[in-house]
């Protein structure tokens, strides 16, 4: 394999990207990846996952579920986070070495 023209592939590939970061969506490779999964990347990582065959670009109704789906997984997490977050409380636990330092070297 050409590393050269490996990284202009890569390169070319990162320039049609316009965004900074890029939703892909895995293809199934034979070492066991799996289809379908919707990641957002950065353009960089977009580009070489498309290159090795290993993702491609989603669609524009793929991103659009894409973001929604995430911005739902956000909220959910607001909401179940909140209240632990507004108890006014900091449980704070201390561990120490004690044993560990007090054994000599060598025996």
């Amino acid at each position: 394999m050409d590393l050269r023209v490996y990284y202009q592939q890569i390169r070319a590939v990162e320039r049609e990207i316009v965004d900074r970061d890029a939703v892909v969506v895995s293809v199934a490779t034979r070492d066991g990846g799996k289809a379908g999964v919707l990641s957002e990347v950065p353009r960089g990582l977009a580009a070489g996952l498309i290159v090795d065959g290993r993702a491609r670009l989603a669609t524009s109704e793929e991103v659009a579920q894409f973001h929604t789906a995430a911005d739902e997984a956000r909220q959910r997490a607001a909401g179940i986070a909140a209240p632990l977050y507004n108890s006014g409380r900091v449980i704070v636990a201390a561990l120490s070495d004690a044993k560990k330092n007090s054994t000599k070297r060598g025996q």
